[in-house]
This record gives structure tokens, sequence and C-alpha cells, in this order.
């Protein structure tokens, strides 16, 4: 068999890459006929639920489960903390209660007797002077670079605390600010949990979960089995945005129940839970010093941020300060705050969306001291950064934005918009980075005498069209229509293929299935080309047909083809591991996003007007549910923005805002237009297939901060842009 070139067709010669294709999924999806997790019912199930901590810390003093059980349809009731426990935070379960029915189930949670012991709690991570004070905070570190260096006989720390002061005092504006972000839930449509059940010693586990192939370790290992006597299931999921990548305490609890009492068992979190335990993206705040040129070229940076993700302190990494924009000179300290809130999970590009706010803000109030466009500013400072896209991307973005939005005519100086009574409306702009390499991925082909495919591979469809993508992979290398491929993906008895998170799936299905279809259609090439008169590289697949390349009439049909392997299948296998250099898959993304607002100075309320997102991702797989991935990632970054935050009660702990009814979301209304534009020029095709799930989710904080900004001519430094804190930011702005 010939060397095969792993690579994609041009984009003149693809037939179904880069062609809008629907969910194949979709009208599974929209009759209520997929089945997630949650619709999982088995014969003689037992249905759980479980108590949550009330406090944010406590010390459990007792715990009485006979009530519990005495409860009519209680079957069992598993015990995941003891007397003389303490609990960190609101929410941590306690106990799981596992009844034939729901309500039974509920009524056996309400009857459990505990006695807390309630203890101390902090949990306003905005307050650094407090958490100093109670000695709740850890270093996170820092770093300073400096393009002039120290001489022999200078004390370091010295010299860099005088260069930094000098190039403060030569740069022509300086800007200081505060800003933040608030810590949000993951807020999944789908709560975390499973159903699960024994054959024996043999665990299945319907599992709410981004790794299908990675979790039955998880579970294996905390139920002291082996992972080849795990399977997990997931054909569909609710949502996860970086926070199902384990098998949780709280599914492995239902297994043991499973075990114990013989029976299936089915365990979700409840919504109230879901906010409280299951996820969180770490807050942020910041004290900035920039200084800057003459022409807004920013010369050093100078900042201390904060934050927590848990009990553990933390908070976002001072590594993407200041993000994106890098100038030579700077000195960044970040410093973890320790609350008592349950441990932070990945977020939709960690890290990333607290540091675009925390940083472009910044830039922006550069831009509203000199009275110019901050479109200029963000040009300007282009040839100082730090990111895995060029800054001739930025510009060539930057400039298809705003045409889009119309930038140039309709932007004003900070504050001197046109006001329509109460209402000013205002422009807003911000850039980003992502990586979206390739994560390891194996796959399978399977080619029947009857032409039938089919593709294996333990990936999971997390909604944003993987089913669809494998599909069309496969479909471009055989030449046939995505239809004509059955996928089978979301179980951990496929093959292996990588976790969903860091916008790495994309790239790893598409690796190992053009390679693993790209090796079954050289050894069908060998099967047919007798009947061609021809050599197996003379082949190619187009249109249904194999054919002679350059002679047409020389081509026999699939079908007929595949007919000449006899009575048993041909199967092909690949793998793509994760860093491996390859012309099919690379890394490194960016994207401009603009906002355009009106904010009500008499009400605080903040509506969006028009939102432009502008994002690469390499070659695109899928156009429509590329340009889907984005329009959602916009309307989460509009509801952090705008909307969400976690609220707590400074004096339990407690987390106040977890029920949808008070988890303040977006509405279709409170969305406005979003316009997106898919930038893939040839010189971005060529650098094959990128991720493209979390990069658009980075920016519209700072893009909608920096609208209300222009908008007001004041800045409300921290988000989300409450209606609150927007008169409060007026208030400050006027005094």
């Amino acid at each position: 068999m010939a060397d095969i070139q792993y690579t994609w067709p041009s984009k003149e010669k693809a037939s179904v890459l880069g062609h809008s294709v629907l969910r194949l999924d979709g009208l599974e999806k929209s009759v209520g006929a997929a089945k997630y997790t949650y619709d999982i019912n088995l014969k003689n199930q037992l249905i759980a639920q479980a108590l949550g901590s009330p406090y944010g810390h406590c010390k459990i003093k007792s715990i009485d489960i006979a009530p519990a059980i005495q409860v009519k349809g209680v079957v069992h009731v598993e015990l995941l903390r003891k007397a003389g426990d303490e609990l960190q935070w609101n929410g941590e379960l306690i106990a799981m209660v596992a009844a034939e029915s729901e309500g039974a189930a509920g009524e056996g949670v309400a009857a459990l007797k505990v006695d807390y012991e309630v203890l101390p709690s902090f949990t306003h991570d905005e307050n650094l002077a407090e958490a100093k004070k109670r000695k709740l905070t850890t270093k996170a570190g820092g770093k300073i670079e400096l393009q002039n260096e120290p001489g022999d006989d200078d004390d370091e720390e010295e010299f860099e605390a005088a260069e930094i002061e000098r190039l403060f005092k030569e740069s022509a504006y300086v800007v200081e600010g505060y800003y933040g972000v608030d810590a949000i839930a993951h807020c999944c449509l789908e709560p975390h949990g499973s159903t699960v059940e024994w054959n024996g010693d043999k665990l299945k586990a319907y599992h709410s979960t981004q790794n299908v192939s990675g979790t039955d370790e998880g579970f294996a290992t905390a139920l002291n089995i082996t992972s080849d006597d795990v399977e997990v299931e997931c054909n569909f999921i609710g949502g996860g945005f970086g926070s199902k990548f384990a098998a949780d305490y709280w599914s492995v609890a239902a297994a043991r129940v499973s075990k114990e009492t013989g029976r299936p068992v089915k365990f979700m979190l409840s919504r109230d839970q879901e906010l409280k335990i299951a996820g969180n993206r770490p807050s942020g705040y910041i004290n900035v010093r920039l200084g800057a040129d003459k022409n807004g070229v920013v010369q050093i940076w100078d900042s201390h941020h904060w934050g927590t993700a848990g009990t553990k302190g933390r908070g976002v990494s001072q590594s993407v300060i200041p993000y994106v924009f890098r100038p030579k000179n700077f000195r960044r300290l970040a410093t973890g705050v320790k609350t008592n809130t349950v441990g932070s999970r990945a977020w939709r590009a960690p890290n990333h969306p607290q540091a675009c706010a925390m940083t472009q803000t910044a830039y922006d109030d550069l831009a509203a001291q000199m009275g110019v466009s901050s479109y200029d500013i963000f040009m300007r400072n282009l040839d100082n950064i730090s990111s895995r896209q060029t800054a001739d991307v930025y510009r060539r973005e930057l400039e298809i934005a705003a045409k889009l939005m119309d930038w140039k005519a309709k932007w004003h100086p900070h504050g001197k918009g046109e006001a329509q009574g109460s209402i000013v409306e205002g422009m807003g702009i911000a850039l980003h980075e992502w990586g979206g390499v390739a994560n390891n991925s194996s796959a399978t082909i399977r080619i029947h005498p009857d032409g039938g495919v089919e593709s294996f591979c333990g990936t999971q469809e997390l909604g944003t069209g993987t089913r669809t993508a494998c599909a069309m992979v496969v479909a471009e290398t055989f030449g046939l229509a995505p239809t004509d491929i059955k996928v089978h993906i979301g179980n951990s008895k496929l093959p292996v293929s990588g976790a969903s998170g860091g916008s790495t799936t994309i790239g790893a299905i598409s690796e190992s299935h053009r390679r693993a279809s790209l090796n079954a259609l050289a050894k069908l090439f060998e099967s047919v080309a007798g009947k061609l008169s021809a050599k197996a590289e003379q082949l190619e697949a187009v249109g249904g047909v194999i054919r002679v390349k350059g002679d047409p009439t020389k081509s026999i049909g699939w079908r007929e083809a595949c007919g000449s392997l006899g009575l048993k299948p041909l199967e092909a296998s690949a793998s793509h591991k994760r860093g491996d250099k390859s012309s099919l898959s690379s890394e490194g993304v960016g994207g401009v996003q603009m906002a355009h607002v009106a904010v009500d100075r008499e009400t605080g309320v903040v509506r969006m007007k028009k939102y432009v997102a502008v994002q690469d991702m390499g070659l695109v797989v899928n156009p429509v549910t590329a340009e889907s991935q984005i329009y959602g990632a916009v309307i989460m970054g509009i509801s952090y923005a705008l909307y969400e935050h976690r609220l707590t009660d400074p004096a339990t702990g407690a987390f106040i805002n977890a029920e949808m009814a008070d988890y303040q979301l977006p509405r279709i209304g409170d969305i406005g237009e979003i316009v997106v534009e898919l930038f893939e020029p040839e010189d971005q095709r060529q650098r094959g297939v990128i991720g493209l799930g979390e990069p658009p989710v980075i920016s519209p904080g700072a893009a909608i901060s920096n609208a209300v900004a222009n908008a007001l001519g004041v800045r409300v430094p921290v988000l989300p842009l409450v209606p609150e804190r927007v008169l409060d930011a007026l208030k400050a702005g006027k005094a």
C-alpha cells in the first residue's frame, strides 16, 4: 500500500468540508427523542436525593438517619459525611436517600436530623483588606519584566522599583483603575448526575459527562474495581462548560447504593445543588496603573489582582495578565483569597474572560483619557502582544469588525454621545486569544460490503455538532454525503478519545477520522484497482464513485466497489496524539468583538443593541455549527457581563440566589442583534482545524463594559453591570 498523505482537500475541491450541514441529530433533539442522562430510567430503579449543608462553614455535631429510614418508600440511606466532620461550603452533600419514588426520596431527605455547630465563614472575596485581616490570603505568583536590567552593583528590587517609577514619570498618559468580575456558576441546563446499575461486578453508568473515555477510571478507582469493569455512556449532554470531567463523589455514592441494594439508582443534583456545588468560575479584581506615550502606546503596566477559587484561594492565573496586550515593561502580582465556597472548575476558557475584562478596560480608559477612539488605541498597541495569533490577523479582524459595526460612523468620545431623554448609547471593543490544539483521539472506520459506512470513537456530543463533524470528515474522504455515515460515539468501550475541554474536540475527531478514513480508503482502492485497470494510488473517491484521477470515464459506483470486499467488512483505525505536529490541525486562534449598548441613566438598565464577533479557527469544518458556537458564546458573555453572579449571605456564607428564579440570566429580548463573521482566508485555512468552543466567550465582558463606559463617560468597575452598580458609578462620577 502506497504512503498515505494525511492532508485536507483544497477549498475548491472540498465537497463537504466548509459547507454548512445541519446537525444529523437535530430532529432527534427537537422532537424530544434524544435520551440525555436525565431521561434514562431503568427497570426497578431507585431515585436518590441528597441533603446539603445549609451553612457556608459548620461542623456536624450529630446525624440521625432513623426518621428517614422510617419514611414509606425509602430503601437506603448512604452517609457521605459523619459526625465531627467540618463542612467548608454551602451545599456540601451530607447524606443520600434512595427510595421507590422521587417524592419518597424527598421526604426521606427532609426527615434526616442533623445538628450543626455553625462556624465563622468568609465569602466576601472582593474585600481584600478583610481577607488579609482574617489571614485568608495566599500568594498566587507574579512577574516583573523590564527592558532595562540592573547593573552588577545594583540591588535588583530597588532598581526595579525605581525603573517602574521612571517609566511612569516619563509617560505622557497615566491611567489608574479598578476593575473586577464576580464569580459565576456553570449553571448547566442538565444538572450533574448519573443513572447507574450493576451486572454482577460490572458497572454501567449513564453519566452526564464531557469525558466519556476517561470517566470509567474515575468510577473504578473510587469503587476499587478495574476500568474494564466500568462502562460509561453519554449520548447527549445538557451542558458542561468545563464542569463535567469527573465521576464526582455523588455519582460514586449512587454506585455504592446501587451495589448495596442490588437495584439501579438514579441521582441528579437538584437545581440549587447544581449551582452551589457543581462548578463555578473564579472571581477576579484588579488595581491597575499603566503609562503610555503620546501616541497611546502603553510602555508600562503595573497591577495587583486577587480573587477566589474556593477554600484554597488561588483565583485567576497571574500568567494571563495583562491580557493579549503585553507591553515590554510590566509588573504583575496576584493574591488568592480563601472563601467558604466550593472549589472552582474549568469554565469555558479558564482565566481568559476575567483577564480580558481586567486588562482591556484599562486600555479603553486610556482612550477615554486621550479623547480618542479605543479602536485606534487597540490598533496602535498590536505591536506589543502576547498571543498565539498574530498582530496581522488581529488588524484584519479589527477592520472587518469595524465595518460590520459601522464603528467610525457610530463612535463618539466617552460620555459625549447624543442622549435620547435618559438613554445614552456607546461602543466597546475587545480581543482575545486561545489554543484549541487537537486532543488525543482514536477512531475506527468500518466499510461494509453493501456500501454502508460506520465510524467508532469514544468522544462525546456536547450539543456542538460533534456527530455531524465526524460524519462530514468521513464523507469528505469517501466522496459520500454525511447522511451516508453512521456515527457511533458516547461510550467508553469505543476507541479512546480525549475529553471535550479546551476547545480540543473538533481537532481531535477531525484528526482521527480523517486518518482512519484515508487508511480505509487506501485498502478499498487496493481491492478495486484491478477492476479499473489502474494502480491504487491513481484512484480517487468523488461524488459516490471511485474513479481514475483525470479520467472520470473509468469509474465504479461506491456500492459496487464495496462489493469487492467479499463477505467481511473492511476496517481501519488511526490515532492522533495531542501535541504531534500535523498538517490536519494546529493551535492558536484570535478574535475581535464589538458591542453597541444603550444605557438608561435614570434606571441603570443596560440594553444590548448590536454585537459583532469576528473569529478565526483555521479550517472551518461546518460553518453553520461554527456560527452556532459563536452565537452561544456571545449570549453567555452577555449573561456574565450584565446579569449573572453568585450572591452569598455574609452572615451564614449561604449561596442565596441558587435557584433559576433568582440567578439572573438574559432572555431572548435582552440579547439584541448578533453578527458573526468566520475569518477563514487561505493563510488561516492552511493551518488546519483548530478548536472554536471557548475563544468567543472571552471578549464580551470587556467589550460590553467598554461600551457602557463609552456611553456614560464613567466606568462601572465590576461585572456584571447590574442597574445598582451603574447608578452607583454615575453617582461616584458626579461626586
